[in-house]
């Protein structure tokens, strides 16, 4: 056992101490706490507490700190906040951005719609903190109310019939939505069986869909979107609402807007109630639901929707002078490509939202560079307990 004091957290929500002259990470303690640890390398694991910080709040979940699904449920809501926030700011910071960071908008909801579950035999849940061995879990508090308990029975009642498997469940606003990695070959009849028996409405089997009791769908705006299996939904209802909210409102008055890294359209639907569109993005089945849902929408202005892999084709500044603004939604990689084209257009306004505050800064650094200024930074919290955190950035010419 080795004696340490905490003196910061770092990006992965680990406290970090000094021993030896080397630094130590020590999951699930906070600065100025004094600790005991067992150490391995420049790893510790907490043994004892000896000096609580009087920042440290009372997890929410029985398996916090056994699993490794949540990383800061023993941290206030003040400290949490400011830590989310501070992830923003330094990453701006880091890449020489100087902006001022929002408050932490709270975005978490009434819990995650969507969620993976690892299938065993000997039970269903996330991974062990620092394992590759899946814990067991009876429920999960940060999922929605109706998959708390029911995703963990689900997928547990799956094992025998998939074996070792991944279970992927979203939860939409015609029923539940379940798709299933297996190594095993199955026939449709057989899981067919256990979607009627687990009442979902649909069933997706190693990208195949096998069952449908009816579409899953999702309000978007005025709009009802059906989701293709697979295609990218925000965590919560909560944050995809307000990201669409803070979207909408940085793009203005724009009579014509390009939505690139659109997916099925929650920011597209939403800007098409007041503006003409372009939609984009490499997600075939994805833009395919946007262009049935604009069909079957009414009420809203044109939208061309359009499949296009924008890391390597991004529109040009030809294609996007026409704009009267760029809303860009990228994976977690950014869009460095698209924002030295979009760095090099007339256009008059960007709104950058990104998941991930290092390629959100890198990219906004590059916006910059070619004459935008970066307005306002707002932080939106979805993945509660996770050190991940959603940006979205408004910049101007």
């Amino acid at each position: 056992m080795t004696e340490l004091t905490i003196q910061s957290l770092g990006q992965h929500g680990d406290g970090i101490a000094e021993h030896g002259g080397a630094r130590v990470f020590v999951p699930f303690a906070l600065p100025g706490e004094r600790v005991e640890v067992a150490l391995e390398g420049e790893r510790g694991t907490l043994l004892s507490i000896i000096e609580p910080s009087p920042e440290r709040a009372g997890p929410i979940c029985a398996y916090f700190g056994t699993c490794g699904g949540c990383a800061l449920q023993h941290l206030s809501r003040a400290s949490y906040a400011a830590f989310k926030r501070g992830l923003v700011a330094n990453a701006l910071e880091h890449a020489g951005v100087a902006a001022e960071v929002a408050e932490l908008v709270d975005a978490t909801g009434t819990g995650r719609r969507r969620a993976t579950l690892h299938v065993r035999k000997a039970g269903a849940g996330y991974m062990r903190a620092r394992s590759h061995d899946v814990l067991d879990i009876a429920a999960c508090p940060i999922l929605v109310p109706s998959l708390h308990k029911a995703a963990p029975r689900i997928a547990r009642a799956l094992q025998p019939l998939a074996g070792d498997s991944d279970a992927s469940f979203t939860l939409t606003d015609t029923g539940l939505d379940l798709s299933v990695k297996s190594e095993r070959k199955l026939k449709p009849v057989q899981l067919a069986e256990f979607a009627r028996a687990h009442k979902l409405a649909r069933l997706t089997f190693n990208g195949d869909p096998v069952f449908m009791a009816r579409p899953p769908a999702v309000k978007m705006g005025r709009a009802l979107v059906e989701i293709p299996p697979g295609s990218f939904l925000q965590a919560t209802e909560a944050a995809e609402a307000t990201l669409a909210r803070l979207v909408v409102e940085g793009v203005g008055k724009a009579k014509a807007v390009a939505d690139l890294f659109s997916g099925v359209g929650p920011f597209a639907l939403r800007l098409a109630e007041q503006s003409r569109v372009h939609a984009a993005d490499s997600d075939r089945p994805g833009i395919a639901a946007l262009q049935k849902t604009v069909n079957h929408t009414q009420g809203l202005k044109p939208v061309d929707a359009k499949v296009r892999d924008l890391f390597r084709d991004p529109l040009a500044p030809i294609e996007l002078d026409p704009f009267d603004a760029v809303v860009f939604d990228p994976p977690r990689a950014g869009a460095e490509a698209q924002a030295r084209e979009i760095a090099r257009s007339k256009v008059k306004t960007v709104v950058a939202v990104s998941c991930e505050p290092k390629t959100f800064a890198r990219d906004a650094a590059i916006l910059i560079a070619g004459g935008y200024r970066l307005e306002s930074v707002v932080p939106v919290d979805q993945f509660a307990f996770s050190t991940h955190v959603e940006v979205v950035g408004v910049f101007r010419r």
